[in-house]
């Protein structure tokens, strides 16, 4: 078999490390990723000055340049069709359809399928306006967990402390633009994160990760993307993960098989590990940034063979996951993610044993790079042991000085104490 060329769609660092990881196999001859980041230079990979909702000069991209298949980051372009106009094209892409990716575009149609199949969550309603919205926070109670309906790049969500912060985001999100917003009780337990690869009813799951998603330490201040993540998951007892397994996973294929929905892609399972079993906080329609920083590493199965055996409707090889353990923390621009820093200068990134540096919002050249705001990039570190991986991660941010960055201190802490 003569080796592949392959397109990323996306520009962050999860396309960075999905892009790095294709890159690996000896399958693969050249990855392209459109638009790309500056970054991906260090790993080998050719970026495309094309933006990812460009269907029409990815799709001649793709033909022109023999690509293999496509597989698509970011949410967007998978909810606005980026897989139904490829399709149309006659070319293999992973990803949902625009249909199916409605479990991410939208929590009330996510909440709906939940329901009918069975899934457990949390208990819910949609309002389309905020006068019902209003009326109906005296029977959740407080925390209140308040959602956005829409696609809010992982930060639509408020946890309302009291009757106050609740209808003040109620108002702010209806008077923003937003047409339902969903009510929530809030869930109370550990938070995991599980990636399942669907072949249209058959499935493959990813190494499990945790991620962070408040700003600051100790989960305090405002949700953002993501500020760091780690794998394994030490303190996730076996028989825990097979109950996400029989209690979560298999409804949800269930349900897209039912549905029609013929899924060939990814399925994040956003999971609280409540008293009483698994729920499901959300579906993603895609890998997660920043867990597939760390996830993707830990996979001893080849990411070209997985997906090509899945877009070929073959049988997918068994997930085979590195002993090792990996940890990720983000350096974000300061001041995210309300108002972060643009254009500071960034760098330079000495190499050290056992780090990696998977970039995200950077701009310039690899030699004089600048942050190009919100999430700039992920140092990583990979070790035997998670507390070796974390160690390693900090003392190698301890020695930066990037003074208009900031980044959480904790990340891999509810394994380790």
């Amino acid at each position: 078999m003569s080796k592949q060329n392959v397109l990323v769609v996306g520009a962050g660092g999860r396309e960075f490390a999905i892009a790095k990881a294709l890159k690996q196999s000896p399958q693969v001859a050249e990855v392209y990723c459109a638009p790309g980041n500056v970054g991906m230079a260090s790993v080998g990979v050719q970026t495309v000055p094309l933006a990812e909702n460009d269907f029409a000069g990815l799709i001649d991209f793709a033909q022109a340049h023999q690509v293999t298949w496509t597989f698509v980051g970011p949410e967007t372009a998978l909810v606005d069709g980026i897989v139904d106009e490829f399709h149309q094209a006659g070319l293999k892409i992973l990803g949902p359809t625009a249909r199916a990716a409605q479990l991410e575009g939208s929590k009330d149609y996510a909440l709906n399928f939940m329901n009918k199949y069975g899934v457990p969550t949390a208990k819910h309603t949609t309002y389309d306006n905020a006068t019902a919205a209003l009326a109906a926070v005296a029977q959740y109670g407080f925390p209140l967990v308040i959602k956005a309906n829409g696609l809010e790049g992982g930060k639509g969500v408020v946890i309302a402390p009291d009757q106050a912060k609740a209808e003040t985001t109620i108002k702010e999100m209806f008077a923003a633009g937003q047409d339902r917003l969903v009510l929530e009780e809030c869930l109370t337990g550990p938070e995991y994160s599980l990636f399942v690869l669907i072949e249209n009813g058959q499935y493959r799951i990813l190494p499990m990760a945790q991620d962070h998603k408040r700003a600051y330490d100790g989960d305090q201040g405002p949700n953002t993307g993501g500020m760091g993540a780690y794998s394994p998951l030490p303190q996730l007892a076996p028989a825990d993960r097979q109950r996400m397994i029989d209690e979560v996973v298999e409804p949800t294929i269930q349900g897209l098989t039912a549905g029609g929905y013929h899924y060939h892609g990814i399925l994040y399972i956003g999971l609280m590990l409540t008293p009483t079993g698994p729920k499901v906080i959300e579906y993603n329609v895609r890998l997660g940034d920043p867990e597939t920083q760390v996830i993707l590493p830990r996979l001893a199965t080849d990411l070209f063979e997985l997906v090509d055996a899945c877009l070929n409707d073959r049988e997918m090889p068994v997930i085979e996951e590195k002993a090792e353990a990996v940890l990720g923390v983000v350096l974000a621009a300061k001041g995210y993610p309300q108002a972060p820093v643009h254009g500071q200068a960034l760098g330079p990134f000495p190499e050290a044993p056992g780090i990696a540096i998977d970039y995200a919002n950077v701009a310039g050249s690899l030699d004089a790079l600048t942050g190009a705001g919100g999430r700039l990039l992920m140092v990583i570190g990979t070790a035997t042991k998670l507390a070796t991986a974390q160690r390693q991660v900090y003392d190698y941010l301890a020695k930066l000085d990037e003074p208009a960055c900031e980044y959480r201190h904790d990340i891999g802490d509810k394994a380790l104490k």
